[in-house]
């Protein structure tokens, strides 16, 4: 794999790590809601996923990354639509989908 996508790689497993280290292990929706600072901090690493993913779709259309236009599609939305963003879906987001790109990521890292 190019040297490039590896290191777009490596920066999606940071932020979703990121994320991870933000919400700890309890992962209350309600705490989550309650603070600005933690929303903030979810959303900007969306964007750094959703970035990378846009330029690793540049370099490889093909990658086996499911969902990936949707990611970049989130991004758009976090950075454009700011002021529409839904905290239930980020939380959904970051509750179903995360988990499941982190897998995906870990795979391509190590193949």
């Amino acid at each position: 794999m190019q040297r490039e996508i590896l290191k777009y790689l490596h920066d999606i497993k940071v932020s979703i790590d990121s994320i991870y280290d933000y919400l700890g292990s309890k992962r209350d929706f309600n705490d989550y809601k309650a603070n600005k600072l933690l929303r903030r901090r979810a959303e900007r690493e969306l964007e750094i996923i959703g970035e990378a993913t846009n330029r690793i779709l540049k370099i490889n259309p093909d990658i086996e990354i499911s969902d990936a236009r949707r990611i970049v599609d989130l991004r758009n939305w976090v950075i454009h639509g700011y002021d529409k963003i839904d905290d239930v879906i980020v939380w959904g987001i970051v509750s179903k989908d995360v988990p499941k790109l982190k897998i995906q990521v870990e795979a391509l890292l190590t193949s």
